[in-house]
């Protein structure tokens, strides 16, 4: 494998997970502050790519981005409704209002399970084409995934420290002392799920006009994916502050990324990849747990060692 070959799956894996990225930071929202586990976020992702190709095809490419974000936190309101007004359980909400947006994404792109962009202008076509001639021309891709991550991080590091933002972590990290405190759960509750799912729904429309092509399943599996990253950016990070969590989920979903490509670049067949997705899953949430208890195990090793050489003496 040559170098400039190599430079090219890096970057590649780079666009990918940029768009990505915007999920996991979604994620990073509603599951390590708000404390709830969105398990909409495969449909809400769907959601975002569907109405951001559908107005990009009627021919409002920038309108797309509002759009798709504006379609996201309707799907968060649905969630926080049906977790916060009706008494349903939060990991069965997400699931309710998951199967839900299928029919709801087949019916918006007009009963069709798949729409093509070749010809449609879209927030890429139209910085590609400003970008012409310019030594950044062949990048456009990769500058518009950095501002949206980029912006999304600068709004989650000022948001969440205002009188807001921090009532909705606390509301992740003690709810009791929250309703205590006269501050509304349900309300912080509907104002984050509602943010996150903007951030999913964007991320979808992104991947979509990227890729000039809406799926039905594109955003299937999507959940596991931006977990995986958060608990892999976890490790990098650690608990520091909110920006430098937040970079570390763009890091995490850059590896997580990075072993997709490099798996496909070892021919293993599609059905696999969803079995490597549980796998960096797995790891990625036993292994800060495997590391605290290795010194444990060497002591008990050394342990049973020395009693085997005892017997022996």
């Amino acid at each position: 494998m040559t170098f400039a070959t190599i430079l090219g799956l890096g970057q590649t894996a780079l666009e990918l997970a940029l768009f990505n990225a915007l999920t996991v930071l979604a994620l990073f929202l509603s599951y390590s502050m708000l404390n709830v586990c969105d398990l909409s976020t495969d449909g809400c992702f769907t959601l975002g790519a569907v109405v951001g190709a559908v107005t990009a095809i009627a021919g409002h490419p920038w309108l797309s981005l509002p759009a798709a974000m504006g379609a996201g936190m309707l799907s968060g309101l649905v969630t926080a409704v049906l977790q916060t007004r009706m008494g349903v359980n939060s990991l069965l909400a997400g699931i309710i209002v998951n199967t839900g947006l299928y029919s709801v994404n087949i019916w918006i792109m007009g009963g069709s399970s798949l729409l093509n962009m070749n010809k449609t202008q879209t927030v890429f076509t139209l910085l590609k084409g400003a970008l012409k001639g310019s030594p950044l021309g062949a990048q456009y891709s990769l500058i518009i995934g950095l501002i949206a991550v980029t912006a999304v991080i600068v709004f989650l590091a000022l948001f969440l420290r205002t009188r807001l933002g921090l009532a909705i972590r606390a509301t992740g990290d003690n709810p009791d002392m929250v309703r205590s405190s006269s501050i509304n759960p349900v309300f912080t509750t509907t104002v984050g799920l509602c943010i996150s799912n903007s951030f999913t729904a964007l991320s979808g429309c992104l991947l979509a006009q990227s890729q000039k092509s809406v799926d039905i399943n594109i955003g299937q599996g999507m959940v596991t994916v931006a977990l995986a990253s958060l608990l892999i950016g976890g490790v990098f990070m650690g608990r520091r502050s909110i920006p430098l969590r937040a970079v570390g989920a763009v890091i995490g979903a850059f590896v997580f990324r990075m072993v997709y490509t490099v798996a496909l670049r070892f021919n293993l067949p599609a059905f696999m990849l969803k079995l490597i997705s549980s796998i960096i899953v797995v790891i990625a949430i036993s292994g800060p747990y495997l590391k605290g208890q290795a010194p444990l195990m060497r002591r008990k090793l050394a342990a049973k060692l020395g009693k085997a050489g005892m017997k022996r003496c």
